[in-house]
């Protein structure tokens, strides 16, 4: 069995009151400009540092030549979006060479990995994923996944956010199996990304990738029929049901309420059994369209 580490209290509070807003926090360094074929990745997910996916992940990027460090949740944070401890302190283990277990969030998982595993020098890249499961559409906003790559980016590091899955409910073996060619196009993506630097930043600044590959195949190891840059789209993909019991208490289930996809979005390309690519940042700006139509709505209006 694996030894496990657990941070010494000094070094819990140091890391913790960071991620708890409870002592100023120091930014985190930018990343160097890209210039040798290995690069720096922290690898995060929201399904665990035990995951099959981000096991398969570290397996491959590591065969490509990177050097990279697992800094995950400890146990499975699905569902969790954005959100950050606000404890005083926070358990973190090292249970083998390369792989740090947070006892937080993606997004906590990566503020602990940018501040104290990399310390003085930030990742060329994080990397999310694989998850369990597509992150399109609505999903994408509660994903925990997509969660540790936004968290990158407010830090100023480029972050890929990748997901596996088919829009029908998975098979689990199937989306297994469908987590390596999935892999496999990242490392792919990466190399691309690599190149086409030219001793910069992988990616614009605040500008990351959330990245879903179909299954396809009746094992799941089939090839996607193409690549398609798309946009969230903008529909919900789950909804709830709620049914009162009568004793202050409601069962509550939820429903997949999958439409036909925008054209040109995420849900529609998946479902084609293409890869869909869609770039994101990390804030919630609109363009100068809502923002004109804002002015046009508070025009005249007094405090």
């Amino acid at each position: 069995m694996s030894r496990k580490r657990v941070l010494p209290p000094a070094l819990l509070i140091l890391c913790t009151t960071a991620l708890s807003g409870t002592a100023p926090a120091v930014a985190s360094p930018r990343p160097a400009p890209v210039t040798a074929t290995r690069l720096r990745i922290l690898l995060t997910d929201d399904d665990g540092y035990e995951a099959p996916g981000i096991r398969k992940a570290f397996a491959r990027l590591t065969a490509a030549g990177h050097d990279v460090t697992i800094v995950a949740p400890l146990t499975n944070q699905s569902g969790t979006g954005t959100k950050t401890t606000s404890a005083p302190s926070i358990r973190v283990e090292h249970p083998e060479p390369k792989v740090w277990a947070v006892d937080g969030t993606p997004g906590d998982s990566v503020a602990f990995g940018l501040s104290e595993v990399f310390g003085g020098r930030a990742p060329d890249l994080v990397v999310s994923g694989t998850n369990y499961g597509p992150n399109v559409a609505g999903l994408a906003t509660h994903s925990g996944t997509v969660g540790g790559a936004v968290a990158a980016l407010e830090s100023g590091v480029p972050a890929i956010a990748l997901s596996t899955g088919g829009l029908a409910a998975p098979d689990p073996v199937t989306t297994v199996n469908a987590m390596d060619p999935a892999v496999d196009f990242a490392v792919r993506l990466i190399d691309r990304l690599r190149v086409r630097a030219r001793s910069g930043p992988l990616l614009p600044e605040g500008v990351g990738l959330n990245v879903n590959h179909p299954v396809v195949g009746a094992d799941g190891r089939g090839t996607a029929s193409g690549v398609a840059v798309t946009f969230q789209d903008p529909q919900p993909v789950l909804a709830a049901d709620f049914t009162d019991s009568g004793d202050g208490t409601w069962k509550v289930e939820v429903r997949p309420g999958l439409r036909p996809g925008a054209r040109g979005g995420d849900v529609e390309a998946v479902g084609a059994g293409r890869i869909a690519v869609s770039p994101m940042n990390a804030d919630w700006n609109t363009g100068p369209v809502e923002r004109a139509m804002t002015s046009a709505l508070i025009a005249g209006l007094r405090p």
